[in-house]
């Protein structure tokens, strides 16, 4: 990016927030909520957020789709909450349920599940499947990124 500022949007609130390049590895806040904008904890998405979230943000968005009945689902969560804390100044970390959010996934032609992609400005910059341990998703995601 050539511009020193980038938006993000807040796990919190979803509000659409403006910040310094500079002060990803900071404590940024939300101008809205005030609450912190990388958290390092994977935020659950819904339908509207989801839109936020992927259409919105320049900071990088990784997306696990996964269902409450996914045995690999419930499997690699630890292991995803763990890299979204290694990452957490590289990459904003979302689930979306695919049992509860059908539509929102059809789009992007999820066919198993746990399925992980990266967004960055509405775009898909690339997906993975299958249960990871925390090691291969930070490389995979720090390859992407």
């Amino acid at each position: 990016m050539t511009d020193t500022t980038m938006h993000i949007v807040c796990p919190h609130c979803h509000k659409t927030n403006r910040i310094a390049a500079d002060q990803l590895g900071g404590e940024a806040n939300c101008g809205n909520c005030h609450q912190p904008l990388l958290t390092g904890e994977p935020v659950a998405l819904d339908a509207e957020s989801f839109g936020k979230h992927i259409g919105r943000s320049q900071f990088p968005v990784v997306v696990d789709f996964w269902a409450p009945w996914c045995g690999p689902c419930r499997m690699m969560a630890p292991a995803y909450a763990q890299a979204a804390q290694t990452l957490r100044t590289k990459a904003q970390f979302a689930k979306l349920d695919t049992e509860a959010h059908p539509q929102t996934a059809a789009p992007f032609n999820i066919r198993s599940i746990p399925t992980m992609a990266v967004f960055r400005e509405g775009k898909e910059l690339a997906r993975i499947s299958g249960a990871l341990p925390a090691g291969e998703i930070v490389r995979w995601i720090e390859s992407v990124v």
